[in-house]
């Protein structure tokens, strides 16, 4: 695996930087520096409460979730970590939706910025459903470091691959 997959598409100046932290073994360091803790979302229940706050915050008039949960079936393997489902069944001659966010489980055990980032990202597909501008402006009104959280996770991944956990 090339160690810079995570951030490929970042400039040159900036995958070198984390390429310099990767030889010198550093990457850890950065990241506890920057997030020393982890969170104590641990079960289902919890994140849904988590979920649920931040969309009550920032999409009060959005579709209601009926699941938040962890998955353990999600990888980075299909570049997501997180994913928003809406499923839309005939009852009776009337519509309904059933709208639900999972999230990969490795962000159980990861500082609790990263599980914002990953459940911010989640619910803005539940207005706008591409990675559009509206989608990252929508973004960055929910979590205002979004990009940095997005760059640091990616730091993060990159480490778990090369090194393993971290915390």
């Amino acid at each position: 695996m090339n160690p810079l997959t995570y951030v490929e598409h970042y400039p040159h100046s900036l995958q070198q930087q984390v390429q310099r932290l990767i030889d010198e073994e550093k990457l850890g360091l950065y990241l506890l520096k920057k997030y020393p803790t982890t969170h104590t979302i641990s079960g289902d229940k919890a994140l849904y409460a988590y979920v649920i706050a931040l969309r009550s915050e920032f999409l009060r008039k959005s579709e209601p979730l009926s699941r938040v949960s962890y998955d353990g079936k999600i990888s980075d393997i299909n570049d997501a970590l997180g994913l928003h489902r809406t499923t839309i069944k005939n009852h009776g001659g009337r519509l309904r939706s059933k709208s639900e966010i999972r999230i990969a489980t490795l962000f159980k055990t990861a500082p609790e910025p990263f599980l914002k980032m990953i459940c911010v990202h989640e619910l803005a597909h539940l207005k706008e459903k591409v990675h559009n501008k509206a989608f990252y402006a929508l973004c960055e009104k929910m979590e205002p470091s979004y990009h940095q959280l997005e760059f640091d996770v990616r730091l993060y991944m990159t480490h778990l691959d090369l090194f393993g956990k971290l915390y």
